[in-house]
């Protein structure tokens, strides 16, 4: 019994280095082994899905969706005209003259305070692809973002993985204790039946009273656990305690290629800045654009009026700075190594998913063969505690005795359930390893 309280503390102990104190901390309200009415049987496979359902993360995705969006339509606004209204007042120190009088011609004297204001209209011909690119960035942004968030909701499977076989332990062990009480109960009724005709002590029966006792004990603190655990899953998918009865999985298919989010993340990043070196190119083609400009000031377009006048003009302007040539050959070279970073982070994810799963797969054919052992040694310590309770029922053995004939073959189906469980949580955990697990 003291081991079988020793695996499940530390069972408990890893959930709650695992899960965030405010998951721990829940109080539960179901019975280990209940079904309510209205229950529903879950799976494994629906935890997945509801637990990725209802995680607050998942309502990130559809923000995201909204900012690409509202930036593509930012970006397409920049093929719509531009209006400018600009204005100014000025001193200046001298003004143009004519150094010289022409017979018959009144050349008026410019002022030193002049002034203007006007409104300015572009159109966009040819940006050299600038717009473009600011929409393919938008586009990559979204999916770098959108595939980080699949990364994280990605980790929730591993918790599901703790919460529900965890559980599911537990609720082997509760089956188990029941058949260890009648076991107790059993030799109870024969010691009962011997004291009665005076062949054993009344201590014979309070010594299986208090092993009875404390098989009790043990299924409260079994109970109590499962509710936690219960809870803290019923938090995850949305469900009430009441209503979870978790049904045994079967071993996962296991594939034979690593999938995990992380790879596309990673693929994401590296056109994030394959568009980063377009726009690189972007910036030294010329741009076009055609305009219209219309004011009114002092002095207008005509030099030899000092009188305010309305003006316009219209034209196509050549816009062309070269001066990105200067970091162009840098900034490439910044790109290439940020791509190589990206190659050598991939390397180390695929290099400790490997090392990961070469773990897993040994715990795999450990628990295996540690089945295999727990068959036999069942069986031994049954056909011992047979012969115990005959036994005991002909006032040859003692009632100590009969107890620890007991508690070994409850610690060998004990270990046997923890194995069963343990290799499910190996083959699970490789699965979610590999990538597996499918939305």
């Amino acid at each position: 019994m003291r081991k079988l309280t020793t695996w499940l503390n530390a069972f408990v102990l890893i959930i709650a280095f695992i899960l965030p104190p405010a998951f721990v901390d829940a109080q539960p309200t179901n019975r280990g082994g209940d079904v309510r009415i209205g229950a529903e049987h879950l799976s494994i496979d629906q935890a997945y899905k509801l637990a990725r359902q209802n995680y607050p993360l998942i309502k990130q995705r559809d923000l995201v969706t909204k900012t690409r969006e509202y930036t593509i339509t930012n970006a397409a606004r920049g093929y719509l005209p531009a209006l400018n209204i600009n204005g100014q007042a000025t001193y200046q120190s001298d003004v143009t003259n004519i150094p010289f009088k022409i017979p018959g011609v009144n050349i008026p004297q410019f002022s030193k305070d002049q002034y203007k204001i006007y409104g300015e209209v572009d159109q966009v011909i040819y940006d050299g692809g600038v717009i473009k690119n600011q929409k393919e960035s938008a586009r990559a942004n979204e999916e770098i973002q959108q595939q980080n968030i699949e990364v994280e909701l990605y980790a929730l499977y591993d918790r599901v993985n703790q919460l529900f076989l965890g559980a599911l332990l537990i609720d082997e062990q509760l089956k188990q204790n029941d058949l260890l009480k009648k076991d107790i109960q059993n030799g109870i009724d024969k010691s009962k039946a011997l004291v009665a005709n005076g062949t054993a002590f009344r201590s014979t029966v309070d010594e299986l009273q208090a092993q009875l006792l404390t098989t009790d004990q043990a299924r409260v603190e079994l109970e109590a656990n499962r509710k936690a655990y219960i809870e803290m899953l019923g938090l995850f998918i949305n469900k009430p305690a009441d209503l979870i009865v978790l049904e045994k999985p079967a071993p996962p298919a296991i594939a034979d290629v690593v999938t995990r989010p992380e790879l596309t993340y990673y693929d994401f990043q590296k056109r994030a800045y394959d568009v980063q070196e377009d726009l690189l190119k972007t910036q030294l083609r010329p741009k076009f654009n055609f305009f219209v400009q219309g004011g009114y000031g002092r002095p207008g377009l005509n030099m030899f009026s000092n009188d305010f006048e309305w003006y316009y003009i219209g034209g196509l302007r050549l816009i062309w700075n070269l001066g990105s040539l200067y970091t162009l050959h840098n900034q490439k070279q910044i790109l290439g190594l940020n791509r190589d970073m990206l190659d050598v982070q991939k390397e180390t994810f695929l290099f400790n998913s490997q090392v990961t799963m070469k773990q897993q797969n040994a715990d795999v054919k450990k628990y295996m063969e540690l089945l295999n052992k727990d068959d036999e040694i069942i069986a031994l310590r049954e056909s011992v505690k047979t012969a115990s309770s005959a036994q005991l029922e002909n006032g040859v053995l003692s009632a100590h005795d009969y107890v620890t004939e007991v508690n070994a073959e409850d610690e060998a189906r004990q270990g046997r359930i923890l194995h069963e469980v343990q290799l499910l949580q190996a083959q699970y955990n490789y699965q979610n390893t590999m990538g597996n697990i499918k939305n």
